[in-house]
């Protein structure tokens, strides 16, 4: 089931098409990449999701029903850039905020009393937020986005401004919120945070939705019939017993093991490669390279440039 979705939606500044006819379809309980350069798109899409603002064409739907102001209560939304009130005291603004998404105050003394142990910054409480990190900012800001329990959070940028342990802890964080129900919408340019993180993507370039599916099926047609070999030994010469049509596209020696990396033609198997290898070679590991969504990002990109 679909907790949000988004079809044909075009969005017009002047002279300016911001989106032109992008559909995509969020899975309940699952991490949804929106990729793509600067001025792509995809802030003009969070902001009519969250309804700051309208799409001219194109219809939205929440857990099936069409989106209306009565959702925006079960969004919660982390802009890129942060929104906190420089001289209040922190723990005086969270507990502000949290009562604006609808908690009531005793409620929103427990959660955020958790939330700020949990992150060991409850010593900071009573602080302004002038006199906090850039990261610890980023702290306050996820535990308000998160402290109402939204079915569907959409996070821009979530991990900038974070060192990587900090990095690694809202991961974990994101993922255990996946695991108890909540859906999320990820905008980031961060490719390697996408691999580890979504389940799907939609890659939107010049307003428009140039890719999009479950990660490991699009790293899985973008494949290019590479394998690495690691065997015993220094650098063989493959072209001594290799088809003429495998291509080496590397070949390097590592102490007692040594790894190349061979593209195969597409009318071959990987055992075609390895029934090649095995008479002249002692075989350590054997792996298939899949490009990285960094990779496929830039080619799509790239493509569209042609």
């Amino acid at each position: 089931m679909y907790l949000f979705s988004a079809h044909n939606i075009t969005k017009n500044y002047a002279a300016h098409t911001a989106l032109k006819n992008v559909s995509i379809d969020v899975p309940e309980q699952s991490i949804f990449g929106l990729l793509g350069p600067n001025g792509a798109g995809k802030t003009s899409l969070i902001r009519i999701i969250n309804q700051i603002t309208a799409p001219d064409e194109g219809e939205l739907f929440f857990a099936g029903q069409k989106l209306c102001p009565k959702h925006i209560s079960l969004i919660g939304y982390l802009p890129e850039e942060r929104g906190l009130y420089k001289k209040m005291k922190v723990g005086e603004q969270a507990l502000y905020l949290a009562q604006l998404k609808g908690v009531s105050k005793p409620e929103a003394l427990k959660k955020l009393k958790y939330w700020f142990e949990k992150f060991d910054i409850l010593d900071w409480w009573n602080k302004k937020v002038e006199e906090l990190s850039k990261g610890m900012q980023q702290k306050i800001q996820f535990i308000v986005t998160i402290l109402h329990d939204p079915k569907l959070l959409i996070f821009d940028e979530p991990f900038s401004g974070f060192d990587p342990i900090n990095v690694n802890l809202l991961k974990e964080e994101i993922l255990n919120l996946k695991n108890n129900g909540a859906t999320f919408i990820f905008s980031t340019h961060n490719m390697s945070s996408v691999e580890e993180l979504c389940d799907n993507i939609a890659l939107i370039n010049k307003s428009e939705k140039i890719l999009d599916g479950k990660v490991h099926e699009i790293k899985n047609t973008y494949k290019a019939n590479i394998f690495e070999i690691g065997y015993h030994g220094y650098s063989a010469d493959f072209n001594n017993f290799l088809p003429q049509a495998f291509e080496i596209l590397g070949n390097v020696s590592q102490n007692d093991v040594s790894k190349a990396q061979i593209k195969i033609p597409t009318s071959a198997t990987p055992n075609d490669l390895i029934q090649s290898i095995i008479p002249h070679l002692k075989i350590v590991s054997f792996n298939e390279i899949l490009p990285t969504m960094n990779d496929i990002f830039i080619q799509k990109v790239n493509e569209q440039k042609i």
